[in-house]
């Protein structure tokens, strides 16, 4: 996010902060920068599907160091995209950005990919923690400022376009936030947290004392998320920039440099556009005057949500949500990160992107897998044929648009949703109260279970040994009993550590158990090549826990939510797979522990009730010895017969499942 090369530019210059030591303050943080930044800078697993139980650590340390030195955390996340379309070219070259990394990290390069539920793992930690937070409707940058401002605190985050706006405190980058190196006061009785903290009253006397208010127009002419013109490299093929003291940083830093000490020779915005405007053609300038102007927008401190009244009495409105009649209860729920921001950008927007993993590009995306579900929860958000507040009745045809990944590309799908999707009852606007029962109901269809199949499932683990029917039904290429074991053994490993941190409910093989598990970890942290179809597997694995858990979030959860802190660890999980195809020694791990055993045993017998007798009999084949040579007679002979076949097979791309559907590069 943010301004190009700005945070980098301004990390390299001490004299635009100051040193703080930070305690005894309220601290506004910016929560998808937190988790994007914590899991990055933690050197947590990338490759295999996130280990959410480490990030769970992390989280838990972090907020841990704030208490210490009483801080008190309000996190503030955005919700969905901008309804201003403003940054969607922005967001579609990221997103092409994030499958080229996600290919990169599976062919063993580099690249940073954040796994799929690491927000999900985020705000269940923070839940957990009892710490105040809050989704925003949009983007929730000028609802921080705003409320920073208010309570005289400074704001943490890694985003560049804080270091545009006057912040009564300061901008503590998360990079210099030493959290880890909490820092004992003479006294002993205090401590605090060394820090550094940015000012853009420094920056401005830095630059001559440059009128504050041409820093928007500095940030716009820069290039960040919402514009991107051809017209300025014009303005700046043509300016003589002043060069000034940058020892490092390139080009850009250059650039940034440059038009800091140019814009700080005018009074205004306006007589700096006017001198901007002079270097572009005159039929452009009407056009790059407006576009800039409404991109300036985003840096005004207009209070559109007062976020204070949510942290101090649950109150949340936004008046776009309330202008585009977003139901109230979907509002709150919103708000308490109690939905996602998938589900508020197919309401308001009609389109969504699907998050990027390292997965096989050879196949089809590991969303596939999840598509009818998707197109039930878009029929359940879209309904608003009954809701008093739509004066004309909806379409009988209604569409999202989906972005994913097409091989290593971007492309464009269309979910169409008809009438004869969804019962006409069921209006957006009643749907929590709709009978327990009657969302059940729903839950199983998305299943496509019947509620007898739940009956054998654990309580606690009913949801989760669901999706994993789910899974193990759907899945492309098909899973093999190994993939299940392995899954499972997962979950009763994150379950071990649950009862582990719970010193009442100690057993005393428990400590044994997860040594071994601990163990485990470490052979699976070794570098190897990657069995691409193992990973994809546990990609759609990931896809499918997703979305039904946003699907049991919109029906006002009808079965308990899964607990994803300690649910999947994917290096572990990826590690169990490749040591039980050879061996199925690896399931004595919870002998010696009778609950675990049982927890292990029962969600496997479980999971097997619910799928078709003898699923997995034609698809796993023991280990066997290896096989002996054939002779080249009968290497030629193989070779005619898969010739011959080749030759008759119709010509089509068979790995392409979005052949049929509308497309755009």
């Amino acid at each position: 996010m943010g301004i190009q090369g700005f945070m980098s530019f301004v990390c390299s210059h001490s004299n635009f902060f100051h040193e703080l030591k930070l305690k005894d303050t309220k601290l506004i943080i910016d929560g998808n920068n937190l988790y994007h930044k914590l899991y990055f800078d933690s050197g947590l697993d990338l490759v295999h599907g996130g280990d959410y139980d480490k990030f769970t650590d992390v989280l838990n340390k972090f907020f841990q160091s704030l208490s210490v030195c009483n801080i008190q955390a309000y996190v503030v996340f955005d919700g969905g995209c901008d309804i201003s379309e403003k940054k969607l070219e922005t967001q579609k070259q990221r997103f092409r950005d994030k499958i080229n990394m996600a290919q990169s990290l599976a062919e063993g390069r580099g690249g940073s990919v954040l796994p799929l539920l690491s927000r999900e793992v985020c705000i269940q930690v923070l839940r957990n923690l009892q710490i105040p937070f809050v989704q925003c409707f949009f983007e929730a940058d000028r609802e921080i400022v705003a409320l920073a401002n208010l309570w005289n605190c400074p704001i943490l985050s890694f985003d560049s376009d804080f270091c545009i706006f006057d912040l009564k405190v300061g901008y503590c980058p998360l990079n210099s936030f030493q959290w880890k190196n909490i820092v004992s006061m003479k006294d002993g009785h205090q401590c605090y947290i060394p820090a550094k903290c940015y000012s853009a009253q420094k920056l401005c006397h830095f630059y001559n004392n440059m009128n504050m208010v041409l820093l928007p127009l500095f940030a716009v002419l820069t290039g960040n998320d919402y514009i991107s013109l051809p017209a300025l490299e014009t303005f700046f093929s043509k300016v003589h920039l002043p060069v000034g003291n940058t020892s490092h940083g390139g080009r850009r830093h250059t650039r940034i440099n440059g038009l800091l000490i140019w814009l700080s020779g005018f009074a205004d915005v306006e007589e700096a556009m006017d001198n901007v405007l002079n270097y572009l053609r005159l039929k452009d300038r009407d056009m790059v005057r407006q576009l800039l102007y409404s991109a300036m927008e985003e840096y005004s401190l207009c209070e559109t949500v007062n976020l204070e009244s949510y942290f101090v009495g649950g109150l949340y409105i936004s008046p776009t949500a309330v202008k585009l009649n977003v139901p109230e209860w979907v509002q709150f729920a919103l708000a308490r990160g109690e939905l996602s921001p998938l589900l508020s950008d197919v309401l308001v927007l009609r389109r969504v992107f699907l998050h990027s993993q390292v997965e096989d590009v050879r196949k089809p995306s590991a969303h596939f897998i999840t598509r009818p579900v998707r197109k039930l929860i878009y029929a359940l958000l879209l309904n608003t044929s009954h809701d008093p507040q739509h004066e004309a009745p909806r379409s009988k045809e209604l569409r999202v648009d989906e972005f994913d990944r097409l091989e290593t590309t971007l492309r464009r799908s269309t979910v169409e949703i008809s009438s004869d999707d969804i019962s006409e009852d069921l209006s957006l606007s009643k749907l929590p109260q709709l009978s327990l029962e009657t969302r059940f109901r729903l839950l199983l269809r998305g299943l496509d279970m019947k509620m007898t199949d739940l009956d054998l499932m654990p309580p606690t683990y009913k949801l989760t040994l669901a999706i994993v029917s789910y899974w193990i039904r759907q899945a492309e290429p098909k899973v093999k009993l190994y993939h299940l074991k392995a899954l499972i053994m997962g979950i009763v490993c994150g379950e071990a550590f649950n009862i582990d941190n719970k010193p009442e409910e100690h057993e005393e093989a428990l400590t044994s158990v997860c040594e071994q598990i601990r163990k485990m970890r470490t052979e699976g942290a070794q570098h190897r090549k990657l069995n691409l179809e193992d990973v994809h597997l546990l990609c759609q694995w990931q896809c499918c826990l997703q979305i039904f858990m946003h699907l049991n979030q919109l029906l006002s959860r009808p079965l308990p939510e899964p607990d994803i802190t300690r649910l999947y660890s994917g290096s572990l999980v990826y590690h169990m797979v490749q040591k039980l195809k050879t061996s199925s020694s690896s399931e004595a791990l919870f002998t010696s522990c009778p609950s675990l055993e049982k927890l292990y045993q029962d969600s496997i017998h479980a999971v097997m009730s619910t799928i078709p007798q003898n699923y997995f009999q034609s698809r796993t084949k023991p280990p066997s010895a290896k096989p002996k040579k054939k002779g080249n007679a009968s290497k030629k002979r193989l070779n005619l017969i898969l010739a011959s076949t080749l030759e008759n097979q119709p010509q089509c791309d068979f790995s392409n499942r979005f052949a049929g559907l509308s497309m755009e590069d």
